[in-house]
């Protein structure tokens, strides 16, 4: 009798572990639907700033950046993390941040070091990801110091285009003197500059350990084969 009640709970538990795979390898989830969303944000973003509607180009940032605060805590409290959305939220993230440093760049130049520092990080992590891919190991979830990382980037950001806005209105609701702005936002960047690479240093152990993890499993399972 116990018998068949622990294959019956074998089988129960079977079920729900195949029916959570099958959740977190769904693609159309209201996270991923908003992981996209953001990427489709980026041309207006692009254009609007280029064309000098600092205001608008703030707004959309500002959309951008509050959805990308939402969407991890809608997977996690609903039960909606997949497998695709570990990819498209750090997609989204460096697509936008991208864009964002250099269109900021083409209009203040004194961003260019940090914009390198970005594109540094992001290739580096990119070669890192792949490899960890190719050994068969699920790429691990974005960590808490690259999310400071990415926050303090758009309020950096958000800071410039607000002086920007402010700086091309006739009556501004702030006076910001553009020497005191270049200041605030020089500090500001060295600060978000800081955090990048600290939170690169700390993938950089993560992924380091999870190739290790991924070279003595692989060399255990050898081992069993051979015998």
């Amino acid at each position: 009798m116990s018998t068949k009640k622990s294959e019956s709970k074998q089988k129960e538990n079977k079920y729900q572990n195949s029916g959570e795979a099958s959740l977190s390898n769904r693609a159309f989830t209201i996270p991923n639907i908003i992981c996209l969303i953001r990427i489709l944000l980026i041309t207006p973003f692009v254009e609007f700033f280029l064309d000098g509607d600092y205001l608008w180009a703030a707004l959309v940032i500002i959309a951008s950046g509050l959805s990308d605060c939402f969407d991890g805590m809608i997977a996690r409290k609903f039960n909606q993390e997949s497998e695709l959305g570990k990819i498209l939220d750090p997609l989204a993230d460096k697509l936008t941040l991208l864009a964002v440093g250099v269109c900021i760049t083409i209009v203040e130049p004194f961003f260019l070091p940090i914009m390198i520092i970005l594109v540094l990080k992001d290739i580096l992590m990119l070669i890192g990801s792949s490899k960890v891919i190719k050994k068969g190991v699920l790429v691990p979830k974005s960590k808490w110091y690259g999310k400071v990382g990415t926050v303090m980037f758009y309020v950096t950001v958000t800071f410039i285009v607000f002086v920007k806005v402010m700086q091309s209105m006739e009556e501004p609701l702030i006076y910001i003197d553009e020497s005191l702005g270049r200041i605030i936002s020089t500090v500001m960047l060295s600060l978000t500059a800081c955090m990048m690479i600290f939170a690169f240093i700390m993938y950089f152990f993560v992924y380091r350990d999870i190739m290790k993890k991924a070279e003595s499993s692989a060399e255990h399972s050898a081992s069993i084969m051979k015998q």
